[in-house]
This record gives structure tokens, sequence and C-alpha cells, in this order.
């Protein structure tokens, strides 16, 4: 059982990937609506891995963890997103994402790539 966070502007969103989580057995111990508050949530709740949207309002998701990874350089992200905009994949990947979810995505995906992510 991981520990995570879900930074997700769209609240539908956030709640299928909570829903999605309690499924397989994970705890989601913080939500964010946008970059920032994804930021402060991280420094209060160490979660175990952070799924993080790439478009969000105030701080997009490549500022986003850049911020995450000077707090802490082991932070597990696994970026999520609609675009698939290999430049902009890349850039989070070189930032320090773990890897990516292209939506829509199904359950096995998450479930695969949170195992994934916690065995790096």
């Amino acid at each position: 059982m991981a520990r995570v966070m879900i930074a997700e502007d769209s609240e539908q969103t956030r709640m299928f990937l909570k829903d999605l989580l309690e499924i397989v057995n994970h705890e989601v111990v913080a939500e964010a609506a946008d970059g920032l508050e994804a930021i402060e949530k991280f420094k209060t709740t160490k979660p175990d891995i952070v799924l993080l949207d790439f478009a969000m309002p105030k701080m997009d998701g490549l500022s986003t963890i850049r911020e995450i990874k000077k707090m802490d350089e082991n932070a597990k992200i696994i970026l999520l997103t609609a675009s698939g905009n290999l430049r902009s994949i890349n850039e989070c990947i070189q930032a320090g994402a773990i890897l990516y979810i292209l939506k829509p995505f199904k359950i096995e995906d998450l479930s695969n790539a949170i195992e994934e992510t916690l065995s790096k």
C-alpha cells in the first residue's frame, strides 16, 4: 500500500483517481487542485507517490516537479497528461518524474505505474 497525493485541477478526475486508488488498496493522503497547493501539501504529508497533472493553474506540472524535487530529491512522481507532447513529457522526466500515464487510462495502467514507481 502506498500513501498517494493527487495533484489534479479537475475535481471529477481527482474523485475518479481517489476511487481507483482505493480499489487497488492505496491511501490518498492529500489532494491538490493546482501546483502551488501540491507543493504545500507535499511538505506536510510527505506522500510515497505524487500523481501530478501536467496542465494545472498557478503552476504547471513541470515547475511543480522541480519544486518538489528541490524539497525531496527522492520524491516519486508520476506525471498524468492528456497531451502526447513528447517534448513536455521528456522535460518532466528529466526534471524528476519517474514515468507518465496518458489520459484516459485504465485502472491497470494506474496500478502498474504505482507498483513500478514504488520499486524504484
